[in-house]
């Protein structure tokens, strides 16, 4: 498992940690108290053929984003895990920048739930999603991993 407190913090101070970000281009905004702010610059490359973006690729940046935000919320040796995803997409978008912002609806021992609001630079509602992740409990020996 992660030690994500310690991830959050090296992220934020810039550090190139998750390739997934790094390769989609993502600037994180804002990480703290069960909140997470994350923005995308649209690129040619996410667009589909009718010339909007991929609607997978900004679920995948919400699923992100409420991640990050749950990660706020995990002890050292914690981990998780995406177990349910459920996403409306609201309108298209063809350009300019999405901005993912997410928040944990709920934290137990084992599940946490969270939801992400993706909209444009205008504050247009694109995408709402919903999540499940599975809290994964510290290992007890490195033997285990």
């Amino acid at each position: 498992m992660e030690d994500y407190p310690q991830y959050l913090r090296r992220l934020q101070k810039g550090e190139k940690l998750n390739p997934f970000l790094d390769f989609f281009g993502v600037e994180i905004l804002e990480i703290k108290n069960g909140r997470a702010l994350f923005r995308m610059k649209i690129r040619p490359q996410y667009l589909q053929g009718a010339g909007f973006v991929q609607g997978g690729v900004m679920v995948a940046l919400a699923d992100e984003t409420i991640a990050h935000a749950i990660m706020t919320l995990l002890k050292p040796g914690e981990g998780l895990m995406t177990i349910e995803l459920k996403s409306d997409f609201l309108a298209p978008v063809k350009e300019g920048e999405l901005l993912a912002e997410a928040r944990v609806f709920k934290k137990g021992r084992s599940v946490a739930l969270g939801d992400c609001l993706v909209r444009n630079k205008e504050g247009r509602d694109l995408l709402r999603t919903s999540a499940t992740f599975m809290i994964l409990p510290p290992s007890s020996s490195k033997s285990e991993r």
